[in-house]
């Protein structure tokens, strides 16, 4: 053991002496590990920033929520068939928490109902066109995971009343009350002045998804006297996430009776959950992922290529040192070792450079598209030094298994 120590050691010197000597063909040669560690990392990256950013944009919502909706969510074979179907009204939410009430047992925790269509908002000479505005009741503040920033949620009583009161998220509240606090302010919704009891914290947002900073809640009576509350209606019901199946199965069952429908009739409405959106997803993903390995996987090709070329010119610049060691005593595993170790160092500094690139690469990313998250994380370093340490033993083996093979005899007589 303290044998190999000595010869790992020794030809760890070796090789940077070697490296130090041809600064240049070193670095030439490690370009197509650089290369691929960037490819690979910056790919991470990016897989990771989209987890990231679908989590920020649902951060408001847990997974323990089903969407009772019209049509279903994603590809919609059977448009007309969705279109005809009959709405969703308001009212299903209380019917389903008296069953609720009634079975206290059930999966089912808390439904609420909701219906939003875009609105104008105006405050004084600022004015904010196609916010997304959302009626419901007092009870999505129990479901929702949104921070409150300042203020509050309306109130059950400010509910059934149907108040003109709001809670807005934090853009519209930024936008419309620059440098000043937006509780307590009033805005004209409808040519009806809206006194805003809260603001969301800001969320953020991803891809498009759904964002709580430029929406606006109102009570859903109220939201009635000005809009139509069925035309976007849907109920989101919080339910057990660890009974989720039995609460899919109890929650259809329930609407079915509420809708009136015979055992021989379908659906006429669909559950919906965050799945789904996080699931259409995945094609990204796996495009970028595809794209991401047949860079790297092409990059670091080349690069082994290259290492193995230069490790094979070193075997034969060194011919007669090889000779001389093995007449000295030297063993083939020694031999083996001293250009292994030189390949795997070379692609080892590829690696930590590539990544170093990568993370610069990555901070600009941030800089010029602050809304795309991309996640360098620990996992990643060690994954690309982990596949730089792996190029350098499979370009490396070869050439070194070459020159541990040479016979002493012939290789001090090599010009």
């Amino acid at each position: 053991m303290r044998r190999l120590y000595f010869e790992i050691s020794e030809s760890l010197r070796i090789a940077f002496a070697q490296i130090r000597a041809n600064k240049l063909r070193s670095a030439l040669t490690a370009l197509g590990v650089i290369i691929g560690i960037v490819a690979v990392t910056l790919m991470g990256t990016a897989i990771k920033g989209i987890d990231v950013g679908v989590d920020r944009s649902f951060s408001g919502f847990g997974d323990d929520l089903l969407y009772v909706d019209k049509r279903p969510w994603g590809e919609k074979d059977d448009w007309w068939n969705y279109r005809n179907r009959r709405p969703i009204l308001y009212t299903y939410a209380q019917q389903i928490n008296e069953w609720i009430a009634a079975n206290p047992d059930s999966a089912l925790k808390i439904a609420v109902p909701t219906a939003n269509r875009g609105t104008t908002i105006i405050r004084g000479e600022n004015r904010l066109n196609n916010i997304w505005t959302l009626g419901t009741s007092a009870d999505y503040a129990r479901i929702t995971r949104s921070e409150v920033k300042e203020g509050r949620f309306f109130s059950d009583f400010e509910a059934q009343s149907g108040a003109n009161v709001a809670f807005v998220g934090f853009d519209v509240a930024d936008a419309l009350f620059p440098n000043e606090s937006a509780v307590g302010k009033t805005v004209r919704i409808r040519d009806q002045n809206f006194k805003i009891l809260g603001v969301a914290a800001k969320q953020g947002s991803f891809l498009g998804l759904f964002s709580w900073d430029s929406q606006l809640a109102m009570p859903i009576t109220t939201y009635r006297r000005y809009y139509r509350a069925n035309e976007n209606s849907q109920i989101r019901v919080q339910v057990d996430s660890l009974r989720m199946a039995q609460a899919r199965d109890d929650l259809r069952g329930l609407m079915r009776r509420i809708r009136q429908l015979g055992p021989e009739q379908r659906d006429d409405f669909d559950l919906n959950e965050q799945g789904t959106i996080r699931a259409q997803l995945d094609p990204i993903k796996n495009g970028i992922a595809l794209a991401g390995l047949f860079i790297t996987s092409l990059a670091l090709f080349v690069g082994a290529i290259g290492i193995m070329n230069i490790t094979y010119v070193s075997v034969k610049e060194r011919t007669k040192e090889i000779g001389t060691r093995k007449a000295l005593g030297a063993r083939r595993r020694t031999i083996l070792l001293q250009f292994l170790i030189e390949a795997v160092t070379i692609c080892f500094i590829g690696g930590v450079a590539g990544l170093a690139v990568a993370r610069g690469l990555t901070a600009l990313v941030a800089v010029i598209a602050p809304a795309f998250p991309l996640v360098f994380s620990l996992g990643l370093v060690l994954t690309g030094l982990v596949i730089s340490v792996a190029t350098g033993i499979l370009s490396g083996f070869a050439p070194a298994w070459s020159a541990s093979k040479l016979d002493p005899v012939v290789a001090l007589r090599y010009e």
